[in-house]
């Protein structure tokens, strides 16, 4: 049996934006919070302004917070929640329009069940499973890639620990989405980049996953032969509207497939790399992807095999040992040709990348997300991963 979770409703399309208040009001949301970051309210990006306007011309009051940060942290999310809580039009806030790419996202969802539940956010710290109806969040993406309009998870930052703390369930499933690509036209080549390998390997990740299922490797299969077909296109020519659709629908169809699947290694580790180096996630996803997978393609040959071919990495006539063989060598020709820095290059010090080696080990596989890998690792394994990643870049 598959039990999948999408949201209610999805618009997509160039200008979807302006579907803004006619969507809200058919779910009957009257008094919606957005919750952004400084840089998209800016004149300089303009988003915002589309946002303002939608809802202006629908006549739906609002107010906004702007105040998230990258990789949003304990406190920032406690900052959201108080303003959702300070008041705003008569009745409070019914609803929150999330618009951003993973950072806003993952702070409005974490925001909106603190709002609901009350309690701190290392409360709903998976293993926990937070299912209950919580503020209905309507996400707005910004950026082709965290896929997080289409997801049941968030990740905060515990500053005092440095841990990215994974959240779980349908409370964080946003109840609509509307996927206008003309927000990502203006993102520059190395968020592009960043957030296309991420979204390549929600895609990647959920088809490999001992959690896979029919339904979400669909999306999986979809995302990938889009994401092979514009990544490079969309980096290089970022104003070329065919690339950034594509790249946008890909990233939502990938999110819906690792939300009704799993992630695996690479994310796993990844996410302990942004903890304590604040590496950008999907900067830490591209460092990690050729040798993660390069360890990982043993325990499913066929399956990476598929990916290759998706991606275009192997030919469709090719066997499956050449396809999958072929995935970790191409994976290290895109990230070379896409200028993803090593970790030395990023400014990440030897003597604190090795102190915390083994803790990072640790954290990964208390995550949950190597467990779904196709070869489920040691912690003696992962610290050598992190390791050989490391000498990589020397």
């Amino acid at each position: 049996m598959i039990a999948a979770a999408l949201p209610r409703r999805l618009v997509v399309g160039g200008g979807a934006v302006k579907q803004l208040g006619p969507l809200l009001e058919s779910m009957q949301l009257y008094r919606p919070l957005i919750i952004t970051d400084g840089f998209l309210a800016s004149s300089k990006s303009g988003a915002l302004d589309r946002v303002h306007s939608a809802l202006d011309a629908a006549k739906v009051p609002h107010a906004t917070f702007t105040d998230t940060i990258p990789e949003p942290t304990v406190a920032s999310v406690d900052r959201c929640v108080q303003r959702l809580m300070s008041g705003g039009p008569a009745g409070g806030f019914d609803s929150i329009v999330a618009l951003g790419g993973g950072s806003p996202m993952d702070t409005a969802k974490a925001a909106a069940v603190l709002h609901t539940h009350k309690g701190q956010m290392r409360d709903y710290k998976a293993p926990v499973i937070m299912d209950k109806p919580t503020l209905p969040i309507v996400a707005l993406p910004t950026t082709a890639g965290t896929g997080s309009e289409a997801t049941k998870f968030t990740i905060v930052t515990d500053e005092v620990k440095d841990e990215k703390m994974l959240c779980i369930g349908d409370a964080y499933l946003p109840v609509a989405a509307v996927v206008d690509y003309e927000f990502s036209l203006t993102k520059p080549f190395r968020l592009t980049a960043d957030t296309g390998i991420d979204a390549m390997c929600h895609a990647m990740e959920a088809y490999v996953s001992r959690k896979s299922n029919a339904v979400a490797d669909s999306f999986a299969l979809q995302a990938l032969r889009a994401i092979g077909s514009n990544l490079r296109t969309a980096c290089h020519e970022g104003s070329n509207h065919a690339a950034r659709e594509a790249m946008m629908l890909a990233s939502t169809q990938a999110g819906i497939a690792f939300s009704n699947s799993s992630v695996t290694l690479i994310h796993g580790m990844s996410r302990c790399i942004g903890a304590n180096f604040h590496v950008p996630h999907g900067l830490s996803n591209a460092m990690l992807a050729p040798l993660v997978t390069k360890f990982s393609v043993p325990g499913a040959v066929d399956r990476y095999a598929d990916v290759a071919r998706a991606l275009g990495f192997a030919d469709q006539s090719s066997g499956n040992g050449a396809a999958a063989a072929a995935l970790p060598v191409a994976l290290g020709e895109l990230t070379t040709e896409l200028k993803v820095p090593t970790l030395q290059e990023f400014g990440v010090k030897e003597e604190h990348f090795r102190r915390v080696v083994a803790q990072m080990a640790k954290d990964a596989l208390a995550s949950g997300s190597p467990n779904n890998n196709p070869i489920v690792p040691t912690e003696t394994q992962v610290e050598a991963l992190y390791n050989e990643i490391w000498d990589a870049g020397k």
